[in-house]
């Protein structure tokens, strides 16, 4: 049982607590006790009283995270149980004691019922990021309940949460190593060697949500050539290349993200002047390219609609990469184009490649429909946790 200051709702508010959905809104909140700060553990009930969930409290629009639809105290036990219970579902899923992959997202968020805390496995490195306050205040108690998960076998937890915390105007926090040091040189995805920078890369240092389609172009890529842009650190460039790429052009905007692009393309045993790494704003670069010079386009771009009063620009920007490519690539060719923008929902999605084939005035025929993986699951009463859309189409 807790003792947590309580959060009171209007009457007919609680609908969504009661379909587990684990957002409280500051519209829905009739009283709260009084000094609440965000990052505090609270109690949250009904207009009768009866209690419908513990969580975190928040600052802005969402009030409210909830950890737990009952009345639950959140301490090393609890912390220990949902850690426990998501590296069961890694296990489960293969990625635990993988000879080919040793990377994998432990933790997504409310996918694994623990809202704002993210937690990637880098070989024996467990980087640990937290998104809101009341994740961050209890972030040494997380790392130390990881060390407790029988079969986890990490030596090393770096915390990265500062940049999220800076994103929500709260203070400043220093990241680094919570247990241990860096000892990992690389790690292995399906057998792709990649040098991960956790400590200055952005997320946690690798975009682990796109594994599955990474493979995918392995799969497809033999004796073709291939455009990677918004290649960050070369993830689709060094699959496309195991695949039997006959030529891999990556294109980012970050130098630093260029410099490790040829790293990793390098430490597979690839030629990076054969396959060169390009420093250029992606969309300036597929403007001004040939048509026909690439026969496998792969579009990965940042969120380019961070919420929904950015969504018609996001939107507009989906369309112009996607037109730009669908224009210029051969005949024939296979286009992999995605969206990581949450307020993008895929039949938005959809519609804007659509519009873009349209203005190419190209045939296109949809090959694959493609989402995150497996460790990043989605909480089916929190649908906002599908934010990875992604399709597969064959241009003639």
């Amino acid at each position: 049982m807790n003792n947590y200051p309580i959060i009171k709702l209007r009457r007919g508010k609680d609908e969504a607590v009661r379909r587990y959905h684990p957002w409280i809104f500051s519209g829905a909140i009739e009283t709260a006790a009084p000094n609440i700060q965000a990052g505090d553990l609270v109690t949250v009930v009904d207009f009768k009283n009866e209690i419908l969930g513990t969580g975190f409290a928040e600052a802005g629009n969402i009030a409210v995270k909830l950890l737990s639809f009952d009345n639950r105290k959140i301490d090393a036990f609890f912390w220990k149980e949902r850690l426990e219970k998501a590296f069961e579902l890694r296990k489960m899923m293969g990625l635990v004691d993988n000879q080919h992959t040793n990377c994998y997202r432990l933790v997504h968020s409310e996918g694994d019922n623990l809202p704002g805390l993210i937690i990637d496995i880098y070989g024996t490195t467990a980087v640990v990021q937290a998104q809101t306050e009341g994740m961050a205040l209890n972030i040494k108690s997380i790392s130390d309940s990881l060390l407790n998960i029988d079969g986890l076998d990490i030596n090393s937890v770096y915390n990265k949460s500062s940049e999220a915390m800076q994103r929500m105007g709260k203070e400043a926090v220093d990241d680094g190593y919570l247990i241990g040091e860096k000892t990992d040189d690389f790690v292995c995805e399906n057998d792709s060697k990649f040098l991960i920078d956790w400590e200055k890369g952005q997320k946690t240092g690798f975009f682990l949500d796109q594994r599955n389609n990474r493979d995918l172009v392995r799969k497809l890529a033999k004796g073709k050539n291939v455009l990677n842009t918004f290649c960050y650190t070369g993830g689709f460039s060094v699959t496309a290349l195991r695949g039997g790429a006959n030529r891999v052009v990556s294109v980012d905007c970050s130098k630093k993200a260029i410099a490790d692009c040829e790293k990793n393309i390098a430490l597979n045993g690839f030629d990076t002047i054969e396959n060169p790494s390009v420093a250029e704003d992606a969309k300036l670069f597929l403007q001004n390219m040939k048509k026909g010079d690439f026969d496998l386009i792969i579009l990965d771009p940042p969120a380019f609609a961070k919420n929904h009063k950015s969504l018609h620009r996001g939107l507009q920007g989906y369309k112009f990469i996607n037109a730009e490519a669908i224009k210029k690539i051969k005949e024939g060719g296979l286009l992999f184009t995605f969206s990581c923008s949450q307020a993008v929902d895929k039949a938005q999605f959809q519609s804007v490649v659509l519009s873009a084939a349209i203005e190419a005035g190209r045939k296109a025929q949809i090959i694959f429909q493609l989402d995150q993986p497996e460790d990043h699951p989605v909480n089916i009463f929190h649908p906002e946790g599908a934010y990875l859309k992604g399709l597969v189409l064959k241009i003639d």
